[in-house]
Parts: C-alpha cells; structure tokens; sequence
C-alpha cells in the first residue's frame, strides 16, 4: 500500500511528486499518457508570470506570486531552462492606460517584483521591432520564460530518482474509499493508498466524481500559437502582452527559452478535452492581433502551429482543498493560467496540507537528492567544452538533428535515463529533435534507427506519441541497415 498516490503527471503532479519525495513516503505517480507533460504541460505559453494579473484574493494570484520566486532555484537544481526576461503590457490609448495602472495597483497587492509603469520611448529603447503607437505599458522585471515539458519531465525525473513509483499508461477508472484507505482501479492491477491527490488536469472533474465529489466541473478552453524559425526571434527581447480585456489576457508575443518566435493563444472554450486541432480562421485571428503589437513578423519563417487545453474550473479559480466529505481526497484542479508559475508554490502547499490532515506522519528524509543531471547539450556548448566531451563520448560529435544540433549523444542519453520512453516525441521533449525548421523530416529515420539500436523496438512498432500512431508502416528490407 503507498501512503499518497497523485493522478495525473503534468507539471502540477509532478511539483508534488517532487516535493513529497523529501519525506519517508511510499509515493505513487499516475499517468494515463506514455509520458509525462503529455497534456497541458506541453503545449503553454512556457511563460513564469510575474504575480500583477491574477485578482488579488485569489489563489491564483497567491500562488503565482509565491512561485515565480522559486525558480532561481529550481533550475539551479534541475537544469531545466529558465530565463528571467522581463514582461510588458503595452497600451496605446487612455483606456489602456487606466487598465495599466489597476494591474499594477493589484500586483503590489499581490506582492508581485519589479513593477513599473513606464512610456512608449522607455518600451521602444528595450523592444525597437514594436509597434510605434504604443503609449505606455507596465514592465515587470521578474517574468521570465522556460520550457515547460522540460520543467516537468526534470521535476518526475528528480522524483522518480528520490524513490517516487512512476507508473505510466495507467488510465484510472474507478476509485472506491474504504476504511483507512483508497482503491484506485486501472487497467493495470488496482492500487492501493492511505490519501490520493488528483491532480489530472483536464479530467480532474471526472476522478473527483469517481469518489462522489461533484461541485466542479472543467470546461477546456483551447488556445492556438503559430510558431516561428529562430530566424524571427530576434524581434523580441521580453515578453509582450497586450492590454487585457474581459475576453482574457490577450495574443502575447515572446521569443521562447530556446529563441523561436511564438505569437498567441486564441481562447476559446470547446466540448472535447482531448480535441488540440488548430484551425486557419483561428490561426488567422492570432497573427492579425499579434500584428498590433508587433507589425513586422514574416509568415515565410512560420514553421508549425499547436494549440494547447487549458483547465478552467467552474469555480473560476485554483481548487486546491481536501475533501471535507473525503477525507484523505485532495483537489488540485483547474490550474488553468498562471498553473505553469504556481506550481512550486501549489507542491509545498500541498505538503503542508498532508502534514495538517494527520493522516501521515511526515519524517524528512537525510538523503534527498535535489540535483538532476543536466544534459550536455551540444549546442549550448563552446568548442574546448565540446572537444572534451567528443573525446570521452564520440556519440556526442554525431549530429542527428541539423535544425537544433543535436547529437546522437544527447538522445541515446534521453533513452537510458530513470523514466522510460520510447517514443518520437518523448525523445522530442527531452532533446530537441525534430522540433527545428524542417519538423522532422531530415532526422526521423535516424531517431527511429537510435531508438531501434537501443531499446530493441521493431521500427514499425514505434510510436509518435500515442498507442498506435506509428510512424512506419512496414519494411522494405530485412535488416532495418
């Protein structure tokens, strides 16, 4: 029996994951997908809000302001990929204006860093590719962006090294309360648990009806990007917001932790949870609001668009709380944004919320480890760095991926590591691979190949992403080389 199993490993479950793995726990994480930061977690805006936006009150804006603190850390830990590169919210008339100055009222009530409202020349001299008509904008120096798939698949990494059971294509379908403990029913063997935490996203509403609980619902609220080359990502420096309205936050534009230009989301509530097309008209929609801001991107360099589900809540805000009719149940659900920045914060929050239930003695354990092993990145390396490395591991001077130069190395690395993949995009996720210019086409097969090489998987028995989707259909020879 484990004393806490968590639902769901997207970012949220796995922060807890995480932070929970600092105690003498027999801890449990669920994923229904073959990986983890297979939902929402992968497909954001990957941005560390600063804390002014989300209503003061609120446990959004507590959370947000609490957790963008605790990046610096994090990724001095985990090797992620952060990077605090201030924020702007641009206004271009007096409305604007007023709408800026209750955002910042409001964050200073939120405790939020490095506020200030400043005019169009002060925009201008920082981000000289934006529009000329902006009149003023409210900066915040402590926003910043990150890769969030690879913030979330450091943080189940770091737990399952910190004896987390991670337990992947484990869909929950019916969970039942007994005495002093949970029976989590899946397709695999049952489990057992003295306290569950759901923290499953999009579903969150569907496991909390499996324990009776039914005073939420989650209405997915889909938001498309339009993805840029590396070619485009010198117009911006920060990341720019438009002035918000009742609709929400507005097209944003930001150069991503790994230097692509990213325009976007639309927002718009739809009926199917797993449904992420994207659609021209609403592609369409986001590139002439972007052009408000920032008038001058080329289309030509546009090199692929996704959209993502957010989890908005019924309730209009974070849940987080135990059951009070469920002991031992515990919501974490609609982290809709700013999710992505609360995260941390949510995690040790939820400690202490295990700790006040006393339903588990918590004992902090004397060999936690908080350090992840980074990647050695053959791009972000200089020539004595990479020469060395070359040396000891040939792997390494072997490029795979022309488009983010990325080695043979890096991948065969992703494949050994303490949570098992074996899929295109997990590898995907981890490295790089196939997310540059040509998406794929030059370094598909030789991924297919690396994977075969290492793990022993037919090649027509790969996988993109999900059960089924395999990339190759049959072969045409009887040795894949």
């Amino acid at each position: 029996m484990f004393d806490i199993c968590i639902i769901g490993a997207g970012v949220i479950g796995s922060a807890i994951a995480r932070e929970l793995a600092k105690y003498d726990l027999s801890l449990c994480l669920l994923e229904k997908d073959q990986d983890v930061s297979s939902g929402t977690s992968k497909a954001n805006s990957g941005i560390v809000h600063g804390g002014y936006d989300a209503k003061y009150g609120t446990l959004k804006a507590k959370f947000c302001a609490r957790g963008n603190q605790l990046y610096d850390q994090l990724e001095k830990e985990l090797h992620f990929g952060f990077r605090r590169v201030g924020s702007f919210v641009i206004g271009f008339d007096d409305q604007d204006r007023k709408t800026i100055e209750a955002l910042y009222e409001n964050g200073l009530k939120n405790n939020a860093r490095g506020l200030k409202i400043v005019d169009g020349d002060f925009v201008k001299k920082r981000e000289p590719y934006l529009s000329d008509q902006i009149q003023v904008a409210l900066y915040c120096e402590s926003a910043g962006v990150i890769s969030p798939y690879e913030f979330t698949i450091a943080l189940a990494e770091n737990a399952v090294d910190n004896g987390v059971e991670l337990r992947l294509n484990t869909e929950v379908v019916g969970i039942h309360k007994q005495a002093d403990h949970f029976v989590i029913k899946t397709h695999q063997k049952p489990i057992q648990s003295k306290v569950v935490i759901n923290a499953a996203g999009l579903y969150s509403d569907k496991i909390a009806k499996m324990v009776g609980i039914e005073d939420f619902e989650i209405q997915p609220k889909r938001g498309e990007y339009v993805l840029f080359d590396k070619t485009q990502g010198h117009l911006v420096n920060s990341i720019i917001f438009q002035t918000p309205t009742e609709a929400g936050k507005g097209v944003l534009a930001v150069r991503t932790y790994h230097g692509n230009l990213m325009i976007g989301p639309s927002s718009t509530y739809i009926e199917e949870k797993n449904n992420v097309n994207t659609t021209a008209e609403t592609i369409n929609e986001v590139i002439h609001a972007a052009r408000k801001s920032l008038p001058n991107f080329d289309l030509k360099e546009v090199i692929t668009t996704f959209s993502g589900n957010r989890a908005c809540s019924t309730k209009h805000d974070f849940i987080i709380e135990e059951s009070k009719k469920i002991p031992g149940f515990i919501n974490i659900a609609g982290i809709e944004s700013p999710g992505l920045t609360a995260a941390p914060a949510i995690a040790q929050y939820v400690v202490e919320m295990v700790a006040a239930s006393h339903l588990i003695s918590l004992q902090q354990k004397s060999h936690f480890n908080p350090e992840r092993r980074p990647y050695h990145h053959v791009s972000e390396m200089n020539p004595k760095e990479l020469n060395e490395l070359i040396q000891k591991h040939p792997e390494y001077g072997r490029i795979i991926c022309r488009c983010e130069t990325v080695s043979e190395g890096e991948i065969k690395d992703a494949l050994s590591r303490s949570i098992p993949i074996n899929t295109l995009d997990a590898v995907k996720r981890r490295t790089r691979a196939g997310m540059g210019r040509c998406q794929g086409g030059f370094c598909t097969p030789k991924i297919l190949e690396i994977i075969y090489n290492e793990l022993g998987i037919p090649v027509e028995k790969i996988e993109k992403k999900t059960a089924g989707s395999y990339i190759v259909v049959g072969r045409t020879k009887k040795a894949f080389h």
